[in-house]
């Protein structure tokens, strides 16, 4: 490797939380306003497209951020997804029709197709095995963090000074960002100059064999984050809870909380074991959810939700990188993130399907996201038996 360090967290490491806060601050935090702003544009019935346009491209470019990764460099994909961002900020008040809105969503997902998967592998080469469950629970809790600044940031700006100073600041996030990491030093060894034909990528290329099991778990225990993303402001409503953000709130606080204990326990006692752990205790809150009747069950139930899944992503990403081969980490992380996505979109096409519009079907939307969840946990202890370990 080109750098080698002393200290498990060095300046690089929390150099890397940083700029990752700034990048998840920079795209969330003009979501909230999104709706609105197609809405004036005359796109209301096109609302579902703001986020699917997003996923499905930042699903489509992990393959090549990947491949990228591992041939030019963790740091030039990571600036090729602030870049973005700082574009698409600039971009969004030009734009005049529906139809340029939604092309400018499709690029924008273009940025977390990269900057995430040069992020992960960049921590994988700089910190020890034994303390990798660890370091992915703290970058995830920086990311998440931004997930959560973001939106109250861009809300209040808005809210203040309207929408156009709101994306401008969205730029302003992504350009620290990408000046944070701009010197970093790389880690890949004897990197590669970017030439077009890196572009093109064959079938083996899509996906890392090595890191199937991980992505298997990480698909099924998505479905409910995306059943969360779709039904919880209607079931918020029904429950006559009038800030239907309240629910993402206890989560998010619940799951910043554990992650980096979480981390740590993986280190200790083992990837599997603490999946094992957290598929089940989503299975539960899945439950849980789709039969309380009452406000504050709802937000108890959040809680629930978020410790789960804050046990869970840090260690399905660290198990990731265990299981990847060195030179092929891009790659190996790209194909988490792709099974992470799909998850999350067909969570949400399915449990859409489900609902109906029928509030008599909210107890079986839930009840059927927490199955996917009990498929992984099932599938962690009857079939993963001897994994790479630490």
């Amino acid at each position: 490797m080109a750098v080698e360090t002393k200290r498990v967290y060095g300046v690089q490491f929390w150099l890397l939380c940083l700029s990752s806060f700034l990048f998840f601050s920079s795209f969330n935090m003009i979501i909230p306003e999104l709706p609105d702003y197609l809405s004036s544009l005359g796109g209301e019935e096109y609302k579902g497209l703001i986020i699917a346009l997003f996923t499905l491209t930042a699903g489509l470019s992990r393959p090549f951020s990947g491949k990228l990764a591992d041939e030019i460099g963790r740091v030039p994909v990571m600036v090729v997804g602030g870049v973005v961002c700082v574009a698409a900020g600039l971009m969004y008040p030009l734009v005049g029709t529906v139809a340029a809105f939604l092309l400018l969503r499709f690029v924008h997902g273009f940025s977390t197709g990269f900057t995430p998967t040069g992020t992960s592998a960049y921590i994988a080469d700089l910190v020890p095995v034994e303390r990798r469950g660890e370091a992915m629970g703290l970058l995830g809790l920086s990311g998440s963090l931004g997930m959560a600044a973001g939106p109250a940031l861009g809300g209040l700006i808005a809210s203040e000074y309207g929408a156009n100073p709101m994306f401008f600041a969205s730029s302003a996030a992504a350009v620290l960002s990408v000046a944070v990491i701009w010197r970093m030093q790389e880690t890949v060894t004897a990197p590669r100059r970017f030439r077009w034909r890196m572009l093109k990528i064959s079938r083996k290329e899509v996906l890392e064999p090595r890191v199937l099991s991980p992505s298997l778990v990480m698909l099924l225990t998505s479905f409910g984050f995306g059943t969360v993303l779709t039904i919880i402001p209607d079931f918020s409503a029904y429950l006559g809870i009038q800030n239907k953000g309240l629910f993402f709130t206890s989560f998010t606080l619940s799951s910043l909380a554990i992650r980096f204990m979480a981390g740590r326990a993986s280190d200790t006692y083992g990837r599997v074991v603490v999946l094992r752990v957290s598929a089940a205790l989503l299975t539960l809150a899945m439950v849980v959810i789709g039969s309380v009747s009452t406000d504050t069950g709802l937000l108890l139930a959040g809680v629930l939700f978020g410790v789960a899944t804050g046990m869970n992503s840090p260690t399905i990403y660290a198990w990731t990188i265990d299981l990847s081969h060195p030179e092929h980490r891009g790659r190996a992380m790209a194909t988490m993130y792709i099974a992470l996505e799909a998850g999350i979109g067909l969570g949400a096409l399915g449990s859409g399907w489900l609902y109906g519009n029928q509030s008599s079907n909210f107890t079986l939307v839930f009840w059927a996201a927490g199955a996917f969840s009990l498929l992984a946990f099932l599938y962690l202890l009857l079939f993963v038996k001897r994994v790479k370990e630490v």
